[in-house]
This record gives structure tokens, C-alpha cells and sequence, in this order.
């Protein structure tokens, strides 16, 4: 159950309410300079989006200070270059330090678009284009909360400071992001509130491990098939064994509610060098989503084994070398589990969110993963809300046509400045 809000600050809620409200259009206009300015993920060029948001900040006499990660390094994560972005906004001495996190980086649009996946078009009260819906509306969502509040800071003895995190290495898992903001002591919150994406207050989130694995074989002209090492039917049978796993992951059932079970999907393959030519080589790549419950240790050693296992079968009885495999980890992002001090987070959020919205708010979990963890495992407790729809799905995010409804990111932003109001008192 949420707490009740305190009835002595409820004129200074209306007052914020009413702010979002006259600043709204311009809020819209801040976004869509955001969506138009592209973060792609490959090929991961996401600097001179922190520049545009650097000079938009500026009008609102906002400093964002740049942190940007060694070059080389930024290279050997796959990126062309990032920069993350913190602005702190100090309230009264004392209190607590509240981060709030959004990631400008995305996937590219593909294909199926009946908008400019850049234009921030708006049709119905929708906006559309990428990263409308994650996470480029929260960098709006939360710089319109904290504007609100300090527009009313005067009025109220509050206290603490408030820092917003704006980082570019969410979509190859945040060593880049966050975490190194984090690990170079850039900054020390006590609590963090991460992007959103649905109307629910997000408490803990699935892990991801994923790797390349390449499959060996030996080309040959296809004319004399046997001459060679198909790697492509090698390929089959390794992937015949990953596809199994999930009827086994099926048996497994997290405790957090909203995560129901494990789940292991293989999202791009590659290989061959001609149609008349056997395959020498094929490279998958393997996405395996942990639920808060499992050792990634123990998940990442299962994996290994029965991929091993099953290059096995396929070289029993030959007569030449068969296949072989290698293993790269691309990706390991644990999972987020509630720490106990989230409590007046997740209070504030769904007394406000229930007020704002009129509905209840539930707390969850959810089986995308997110920079969140970072803080969490610095032992910051932290949770995910901001703007986006009842369910993750609506947004479109990562599909074409990704959208918000502009409504849901006027209450998003109501919720969060109302939070904060409750946290820095």
C-alpha cells in the first residue's frame, strides 16, 4: 500500500501540477529536438546528441557537465564515441541525493516506419520516432520535474540536491554509462529514479548474458559436398539444442512478480561466402535473460556445455574433423534485486502515480534489464519510472512506429516533480 501524501504540501502539488501544465508545449518542443538529433546503437555515434542536449539544457540555465570515456576504450566496447552528461541542481543543505538516469542511446529504426523515425511527428496526441517512448522522453520527463520544483523551491524549505544522469551505453550494457560514471567517483547519489517505460513503479528486473559463438567448419566447392565441413548444418544442430532450453526454462518460475520465467532467443546469424560453396564458418548470436533467482555463473558454464554437447553429437562417427566452436562474451548485465531502502521511492511514486493517473500503481519487476543494476549493486537503491504506457508493448519501443501519448508524459512529469518535492523535505 502507498503511504498518504502529506496534506500540508498539497497546495505545493497543485502548484506543480500546474506548472507541467503552462510549460507543457514546451516541454514537446524540448523532446522533439532530442528525437532528431539520432543515437543509433550500432553504429553508436551518440556524442553530438550530448552536445544538442548541452545547449538545450543552456536555455533553461542548466550546466551539464561532459564525462567522456576514453576513445580507445569506447572503440573496443563497439561504440564511435560517447559522452554522458550530469547536471546537479542543489536544493537546501543536507538531505539526500537523488539521481535521476535516462539512456539517449538506441537501436537503429529498421524497417516498417509510417513516420521519420526522427521527426517527432505527432498524430492523435501521440509522438512518434525513436526513442519517443526510451528513453529520450525522460530526459524531458525529468528536466520539466526538476524545473518545477525549483520554480517553487523558494516556497519550501527543502533540501538535498537532485542530479540528472543523462548516459549513452544503456543498449551494450552500461560499462560505458553509468558505470563508469559511478566507478571514477563522478558521482555518489543516495537514491536513483531510471527511465521508464509503462505506468508501473519497476522494483527489479531480469539479468542478460549474451555471446557470439562461432561455429567451424570447412569450406568446400558444392559440387563436392563431402570434401567439406558444412558449419551451416553444424550451426542447425547447436541451435536445435539452444531452442530445447527454453521448454526447460519454461519449468522455472521467478518470485518476483511480473518476471515469469528464464528465456534464451538467437537474434542474428551469419555465414557462408557463396551459394555454391559448403559454409566454413557461421556466427550466432545468443541473448539469454536471467530472472533475479539464477547464478549467471551457473547459467553462462549450462550454455557453454550444451552447445559443447551438441557439436559433440554432430562430429560422433565422422571421419574428418567436423565442427568446432568458440565463445566470446559479449554481454553480462545482472539482475536487479529491491534493496530495502527503495521504500519512500517506491511509497512516493505510487501515492502521487495513483493521484496523478487516478488508478493504482503497481510495484514489480520486469523481464527487460536496465542501467539500474549499476546503482543497485553500489548498494544505491533505485527503481524505473517515467514516461510510457500501461505495458512496455503500446510504446512500440524497438519497433517501428515507437511512440508516447503526450498525456502520459504530462502525468509522468507530475509524478516525478511531486516525488521529488516529498524526497527533498
Amino acid at each position: 500500500m502507498a503511504h498518504q501524501p502529506n496534506t500540508d504540501h498539497a497546495h505545493d502539488f497543485a502548484a506543480i501540477d500546474a506548472w507541467v501544465d503552462q510549460h507543457f508545449d514546451e516541454q514537446i518542443q524540448f523532446l522533439k529536438e532530442l528525437v532528431a538529433t539520432p543515437t543509433d546503437s550500432p553504429p553508436g555515434n551518440n556524442t553530438p546528441h550530448a552536445i544538442r542536449t548541452t545547449e538545450l539544457l543552456m536555455d533553461f540555465g542548466y550546466t551539464a557537465e561532459q564525462y567522456a570515456p576514453d576513445l580507445a576504450l569506447v572503440k573496443e566496447h563497439g561504440l564511435e564515441s560517447v559522452t554522458n552528461l550530469i547536471v546537479r541542481r542543489p536544493f537546501g543543505a543536507g538531505g539526500k541525493t537523488i539521481a535521476l538516469n535516462a539512456h539517449g542511446d538506441v537501436v537503429p529504426p529498421g524497417e516498417g516506419w509510417t513516420h521519420d523515425p526522427y521527426g517527432g511527428d505527432i498524430v492523435d496526441g501521440k509522438m512518434y520516432g525513436r526513442a519517443t517512448a526510451v528513453s529520450k522522453c525522460d530526459f524531458s520527463t525529468f528536466t520539466f520535474a526538476v524545473r518545477a520544483v525549483e520554480a517553487l523551491a523558494s516556497k519550501s524549505a527543502l533540501k538535498g540536491t537532485v542530479e540528472l544522469h543523462f548516459t549513452y551505453d544503456e543498449e551494450f550494457g552500461g560499462a560505458l554509462g553509468p558505470d563508469y560514471l559511478l566507478a571514477n567517483n563522478l558521482t555518489k547519489p543516495d537514491l536513483m529514479i531510471a527511465a521508464g517505460f509503462s505506468y508501473q513503479v519497476v522494483t527489479a528486473h531480469n539479468g542478460c548474458l549474451q555471446m557470439e559463438v562461432t561455429v567451424n567448419g570447412n569450406m568446400a566447392h558444392a559440387a563436392i559436398p563431402e570434401s567439406g565441413v558444412d558449419a551451416l548444418q553444424g550451426a542447425n544442430q547447436i541451435l536445435t539444442a539452444l531452442y530445447a532450453q527454453n521448454d526447460i526454462y519454461k519449468q522455472v518460475t521467478s518470485l518476483v512478480e511480473g518476471i515469469t520465467h528464464p528465456y534464451l532467443n538467437v537474434g542474428m546469424i551469419a555465414g557462408g561466402t557463396n551459394t555454391n560453396v559448403v559454409p566454413g564458418k557461421v556466427v550466432m548470436k545468443v541473448d539469454r535473460r536471467m530472472i533475479p533467482e539464477e547464478n549467471t555463473s551457473h547459467v553462462e558454464a549450462n550454455l557453454h556445455k550444451v552447445m559443447q554437447d551438441a557439436v559433440d553429437s554432430f562430429n560422433t562417427g565422422r571421419t574428418d574433423a567436423g565442427i568446432s566452436i568458440s565463445v566470446k562474451r559479449m554481454l553480462l548485465c545482472n539482475a536487479m534485486k529491491p534493496l530495502a531502502g527503495n521504500k519512500p521511492l517506491v511509497d512516493a511514486l505510487q501515492t502521487h502515480g495513483e493521484a496523478v493517473f487516478g488508478e493504482p500503481i503497481p510495484a514489480l519487476g520486469t523481464p527487460l534489464y536496465t542501467d539500474v543494476r549499476l546503482y543497485v549493486e553500489r548498494g544505491i537503491p533505485g527503481v524505473i519510472y517515467g514516461a510510457g504506457p500501461r505495458t512496455v508493448l503500446e510504446s512500440h519501443a524497438k519497433r517501428a512506429d515507437e511512440r508516447i501519448d503526450l498525456e502520459d508524459l504530462r502525468r509522468a512529469t507530475k509524478v516525478i516533480a511531486r516525488t521529488l518535492r516529498d524526497l527533498l523535505t
